[in-house]
């Protein structure tokens, strides 16, 4: 039977219908046969387990019991009738409940009977019961379940009241995978099963679904995990070929007298060996004429901006424009501000283009970059406006992607002929292993080495009780004529959540530091663009000391001389967001501090992420054990990755079996890049038919 069988409308299963199967569609995502097979248990029930009644206890969740029914009753009136049974072993009595088909249970018990009860007790005014129980005998439960592991499904209350609980999956999926029609076609070649010892994929699902024994169970699902892996990396690798094989990219072969004239006369430091390497990388990608899809990964202070800012040169010396574009207004001002002040003594005419700019300069910016005389535009979301036109754009730098919509980032891709060369720049360090899958169809280079003399933040954990030891410290730090952050996680006050909040905090500072030896400023998102910048400015030119702010200053301020950063609440914080609050001090020759603020509940999570903080200033290690707490989450925009729709694996704790797929898909890459192998064959229809139910939008990086 072909693979067709698997794509037959979920509605024509035995038993389901136009109205549960709607209710699948809605509230499963089940459209087809294949579909539903692909539905996998989230958790395993060992049958082979049995307990007394005497030992029933809440935490055991779901029991199974042996034992006989001793007594059965209705009770209740007409429209509110229940079953109760009194059930019975050597230790004990339970009752076991039902409130639905009373009718039809009771007709179907039989006292003195031995029975196997499955459920979950509660327990009530002292007593033990089992509400609508599992019931069945020795022999029925042999032949319905095959294996000891009872599979559990996710549901919902609708699907619930349409009969299609976890049983009711169950009883769905055991009918489709016995249908002598059953079939699925094996996609991942021989060889590579042969070579890593995985079972054929029909074998996988249905042990998926019906487990023999625990042992072959952990080895199919390791299968499945390298099966949805691998054609993801396939799929990511095809791209990335597609990008730079097929798609030309402008040809910068000049290095030009600007970038030399920069390098020699007005580089501010030393480039670190990591920093050469990358330009080096650019450099060639950009040379050939093949498209440049480059991601630029750094951690805070690594110094990606002066690395982009020579990329932009080369794009400038062989007669191109650049555009830079940030999520935020004030990261898209802090770019601007820099690549200003680097090349103010360079003929390179720079602006910036953002939401608050004015219809005058708008213009202005308009035909500037209309007749070639504007260089390099920096800027937000405004950059991709319709009314925005290049003379020649043949670069786009994009800070922060996972922030941009990948619609967004299509519009920019758009405004040149020739599609400009992509380097995207994220300050919020990856594991390698997730920036394989996120970015697999993107080039990856790493500053992973910080400028010289650079003095890692002194990073330490406080409980709210020393408050007052905190302040002492602020006020010396002061005194020494340094800088403070006071971050806070909240604008106002919640009634759902009992940690501090800004306005609070910012009273509090006010009260311990008041003026006019003290000078605070205060930022948060709410405020306008225009008081925003000011008290920033303010911070930034040195005239107030302390800045009481929320999160909105995790990227694109840069106070060398402020040397603290305390983070109030900080356990309510993710461990990159902590990361990059860290990162707003220590750029300065002075030696900085992070406090981390808390009151004395905290969560095992929060523990590590504490610990983690204050062990290590590296975030790719930070990074990893966020990964690790919390898997990848939607963080890097994962939900943008087009192929990426993971039902077994887990990029936190499977990057061993990504490793593999990697692996596999490379050599399948090189050695057959069209499928045209007889054994790539059924692998060549596997991914059309992914590609066609996702969009791809690799290409627009």
């Amino acid at each position: 039977m072909t693979e067709s069988f698997l794509h037959t409308p979920i509605e024509f299963l035995k038993g389901v219908g136009p109205q549960r199967a709607q209710v699948l569609k809605e509230e499963a995502g089940i459209f087809t046969f294949y579909d539903l097979v692909y539905y996998f248990p989230f958790r395993y029930v060992d049958r082979s387990v049995f307990h007394l009644i005497r030992d029933v206890r809440s935490e055991l969740g779901a029991v199974q019991l042996r034992g006989k029914i001793v007594s059965v009753q209705e009770l209740g009136s007409a429209r509110q009738k229940r079953l109760v049974a009194r059930f019975s072993d050597s230790s004990g009595d339970i009752e076991l409940i039902w409130f639905k088909g009373v009718q039809w249970v009771k007709s179907s018990l039989r006292i003195g009977q031995e029975y196997i009860v499955f459920g979950k007790p509660t327990n009530f005014h002292g007593k033990w019961s089992i509400s609508h129980p599992e019931l069945d005998t020795a022999e029925s439960l042999r032949q319905k379940k095959g294996g000891n592991l009872v599979p559990i499904y996710h549901s919902s209350d609708k699907l619930t009241k349409r009969g299609m609980n976890s049983a009711g999956f169950e009883k769905m999926i055991l009918q489709l995978v016995s249908d002598p029609a059953f079939n699925v076609p094996e996609f991942v070649p021989v060889s590579i099963l042969k070579k890593f010892n995985l079972p054929e994929r029909e074998y996988a699902i249905r042990q998926m679904h019906a487990p023999t024994n625990n042992e072959i169970l952990g080895v199919c699902r390791h299968r499945l995990k390298f099966e949805e892996l691998f054609t993801i990396q396939l799929l990511l690798l095809r791209n990335r070929e597609s990008t730079t094989r097929k798609i030309k990219g402008p040809v910068f072969g000049e290095v030009g007298e600007h970038l030399m004239k920069f390098y020699e006369e007005h580089l501010p430091f030393e480039l670190t060996n990591a920093q050469k390497r990358v330009v080096r990388e650019i450099r060639l990608d950009m040379k050939h004429g093949a498209h440049m899809n480059r991601l630029l990964q750094g951690d805070v202070g690594s110094g990606k901006t002066v690395v982009a800012l020579l990329s932009a040169l080369i794009a400038i010396d062989n007669g191109y424009q650049v555009c830079i574009m940030a999520p935020t207004e004030i990261l898209a001002q802090q770019h601007f501000k820099t690549f200003s002040k680097m090349l103010a003594d360079m003929p390179i005419e720079i602006r910036l283009l953002t939401g608050s700019t004015k219809t005058p300069q708008r213009k202005e910016i308009h035909y500037a970059l209309e007749s070639g005389a504007l260089h390099v535009l920096v800027g937000t979301h405004a950059l991709i406006e319709p009314k925005v036109k290049f003379f020649k754009l043949g670069m786009a730098i994009i800070d922060e992607q996972h922030r941009f919509g990948v619609k967004q980032r299509s519009k920019l891709w758009k405004k040149a002929p020739i599609p400009p060369h992509v380097l995207v720049m994220t300050a919020t360090p990856i594991p390698r292993t997730l920036a394989m899958t996120l970015y697999g169809d993107l080039d990856v280079s790493i500053i992973d080495e910080l400028p010289p003399g650079r003095k890692p933040v002194d990073t330490r954990h406080y409980r709210d009780g020393s408050r007052l030891k905190i302040f002492s410290f602020v006020e010396s730090q002061v005194e020494l004529g340094r800088q403070v952050y006071i971050v806070y996680p909240l604008i106002e006050e919640s009634a759902t959540l009992d940690y501090k909040d800004l306005m609070d905090g910012y009273e509090s500072v006010t009260r311990r530091f008041p003026l006019p030896k003290y000078r605070i400023s205060i930022v948060h998102g709410r405020m306008k663009a225009e008081e925003k910048d000011y008290e920033m400015q303010q911070f930034v030119e040195g005239k107030n000391q302390i800045m009481v702010s929320t999160t909105v200053i995790e990227v694109g301020v840069d106070v060398p001389n402020a040397s603290v950063m305390i983070i109030e609440s900080a356990e309510k914080f993710g461990l990159s967001q902590l990361h990059q609050l860290r990162g707003r001090v220590g750029r300065g020759a002075e030696k900085s501090y992070c406090i981390l603020m808390t009151g004395d509940k905290l969560s095992a999570d929060a523990r590590t992420r504490l610990e983690t903080m204050c062990r290590t200033n590296d975030g790719f290690e930070v990074a990893e054990v966020d990964l690790a707490l919390r898997g990848p989450g939607d963080l890097m925009g994962t939900q943008q990755s087009g192929a990426l729709d993971l039902k077994l694996a887990n990029l936190g704790t499977d990057q061993e079996i990504l490793k593999l797929a990697r692996y596999c898909a490379e050599e399948v890459t090189r050695d057959d890049p069209d499928y045209a192998l007889p054994e790539h064959a059924a692998l060549s229809v596997e991914l059309k038919r992914i590609a066609s139910n996702t969009a791809n939008w690799g290409l627009i990086s």
